[in-house]
């Protein structure tokens, strides 16, 4: 089996609580990286994952052609399209950078290969705060995106329907899915596939953009909303690892 590169972004957050006793108030703060069971995942069949949290790529997202060429997927997962858009020495100090999304793009058309994970901060996002509609993100993921806060909380768990088992991405978790407590809700494009379904919504949509290929997976790949039966279950990394090796294609 051939190697793989793949880089992960995201999946890191840091919380500020304000906490109130009486008369007194005082806050405290954490930071917190939910990596640890896609890396775990990936990096048990041999795929080589490179991490960067989102304070991290905000600075260090690969800024040309030839970084982007050291890996053969890049996955985005519950970061923001104004972390990727706006670099800190612009934001700060006025000044020109590169287009880290053009180039995201035109890396998938070169041949690479892109996955977005859902969450609070991915494709649209709670009050479409993520925000990659109408950007070269969206044009390279084989979905359209909804143009408000896209997602479909479900409490109540809601099941995954395989599509299309022969596909090569799925074949090894066609059945015992467990449910799932909200997602992202997009459209698959026209030219693009639906490979997993839950209700009447995509779930995971693949397809090709160029000579690259790209997917969308509609949930999240830690809890909440990827609950701890999806994390501890026997297909959860042989569906990361097959849906990124499948996106390498023969890069």
């Amino acid at each position: 089996m051939g190697s793989v590169t793949a880089l992960l972004v995201g999946e890191s957050w840091q919380t500020i609580e304000f906490h109130v006793k009486g008369f007194d108030l005082f806050s405290s703060a954490s930071y917190t990286e939910a990596v640890e069971y896609l890396r775990a995942a990936l990096e048990s069949d041999g795929v080589e994952t490179a991490y960067q949290p989102c304070h991290v790529a905000a600075s260090e997202f690969p800024e040309s052609a030839d970084e982007l060429a050291a890996y053969d997927v890049v996955v985005l997962s519950d970061i923001g399209y104004n972390t990727l858009a706006i670099p800190p020495e612009t934001f700060s100090e006025g000044a020109r950078r590169g287009n880290r999304l053009q180039l995201l793009e035109e890396f998938v058309r070169g041949g690479g290969g892109l996955l977005m994970i859902g969450g609070y901060l991915s494709f649209q996002g709670i009050n479409g705060r993520a925000n990659y509609a109408n950007t070269s993100v969206e044009t390279a993921l084989p979905v359209t995106l909804r143009r408000t806060d896209d997602r479909v909380e479900r409490p109540d768990g809601v099941y995954p329907e395989v599509a299309e088992p022969d596909h090569p991405v799925v074949p090894d978790v066609d059945s015992g899915w467990p449910d799932f407590l909200g997602y992202n809700r997009f459209e698959t494009d026209d030219d693009a596939r639906t490979l997993v379904r839950v209700d009447d919504d995509p779930l995971l949509a693949v397809g090709d953009h160029g000579d690259g290929r790209s997917a969308a997976f509609a949930s999240d790949c830690a809890p909440h909303w990827g609950p701890t039966e999806f994390v501890d279950w026997d297909g959860y990394p042989a569906l990361w690892t097959g849906l990124v090796r499948w996106l390498a294609g023969d890069r």
